[in-house]
This record gives C-alpha cells, structure tokens and sequence, in this order.
C-alpha cells in the first residue's frame, strides 16, 4: 500500500485534473436577476424619492395659502391644490387635503370630494383617499379619538371620532349635509386587499368638537 493512501490523503489533496470550466446558463441567469434588482430598486428609490419632494412642494404651497393666496399649486402642471391640513394627534398624523378626490389628486394626498364644504366649514365635509398610503390610518382611529382640521385662514377646528364602518360604495348617504358639522372619511376595505377599488368602503365619521364658548376653531 502506498503510504499517503494509509493517512488518507486522496481525500486532502486530489489528484490535479485539468479540466475545462464549462460555461453554464447559471451565470447569465445570476447576472440577469442582479441587473433586474438593481433596476427595481432604482426604481423604487426613484418613487420615494419622487414622494417625498411632492410632500415638500404641497407643503411650502400651503404655507403660501396661509398667508392669504389662493389656490395655490405645488407645481406649474399641478391641477390641484391644498386646502386643508388633517391631523391625527394621538398618532401623529399629518395630512394635507388636495382639492379633488380624483385618482391625479389622491396619488399625492388625501382628497376633498367636490360639492361638499371643504374641510373646517359648517357641514358634512368629505375626504377621500387610499387605504394603503395617506387614509391607511383610519384603521387605528376609535371612537373618542380626535381629530384637527387647520383651514386656509389659520384657524384650527376640532372633531371627535363617533363612529367608524364598513359600508357598500354605493351608499352615498354619507355626503348627505343634514345634520350637525362633521368630517367624513372614506376608503377602501379591506385594508389588506391585494387590490384596490372593490365594492366595500371604511368610513369614519367625526363629529366637530365646540369649545365652552361656542367659538369655531382657534387662529393658529
């Protein structure tokens, strides 16, 4: 017997072999899937990216709104404009309301439905907005829980949660005027649906909160 077979040492040292590497698929597909990657998370930093600078540009248009200009779009191409700002104290939340509930408007924001008094102003108010981004909150309001609506003259007005359900999306009732001065929020339920725009809406229903003295809302 050889004596580097008695301590084993095929198995540390193998014969050398001069083979040829064979060119497999294997690397093109590695390198396809690393090129598709890189490619989505462009993408997806591009989006946040894109997000974040619209929250700013809404932002500094609103600020301009409060100092008494109006309708005031956050950029030249814009057919929005801010027109409230919602505040969810106890979760700190803060949204601005876009004029329109259209699907241009709610990409960037909360919506106020036209043909309802805009947020802060005596009536049913109504805003729109999408489950999984700007309203997803709305699952965690219960009732008691309040609610801020600064308006474009300054003046913040507060609501109280009362209610909060799940109804059809046909029942319109809900933009009805009759009644003391409310918030009402709408989106989409389920808020884990794996997609949007299904016949089923999550309303939250917020009742205006009067100070002792009867007043409407504060001057920021």
């Amino acid at each position: 017997m050889r004596p580097d077979l008695a301590w084993g040492a095929e198995c540390a040292w193998p014969e050398r072999q001069d083979h040829k590497p064979a060119t497999t698929p294997w690397k093109y597909l590695a390198l396809a899937l690393l090129l598709i990657g890189g490619l989505q998370f462009g993408r997806g930093a591009w989006i946040q990216a894109k997000a974040w600078l619209a929250q700013e540009l809404i932002a500094h248009a609103w600020s301009r709104t409060l100092k008494g200009e109006q309708q005031v779009k956050p950029w030249p191409w814009a057919d929005t404009w801010p027109v409230a700002r919602l505040s969810a104290p106890a979760l700190g939340i803060e949204r601005y309301v876009l004029a329109g509930a259209d699907g241009s408007a709610m990409a960037f924001g909360p919506g106020h439905v036209s043909g309802t008094p805009v947020p802060g102003e005596t009536g049913n108010s109504v805003i729109g907005g999408h489950r999984d981004t700007h309203l997803a909150f709305l699952r965690h309001l219960k009732p008691g829980d309040a609610l801020e609506i600064e308006r474009a003259d300054g003046r913040r007005i507060g609501y109280l949660v009362r209610d909060a359900t799940v109804l059809d999306r046909r029942d319109v009732w809900v933009a009805k005027q009759e009644g003391p001065d409310r918030l009402t929020l709408v989106t989409c339920f389920p808020f884990d649906a794996l997609r949007a725009g299904g016949p089923q809406r999550y309303v939250v229903f917020a009742y205006e909160f009067k100070n002792r003295g009867g007043e409407r809302g504060t001057r920021g």
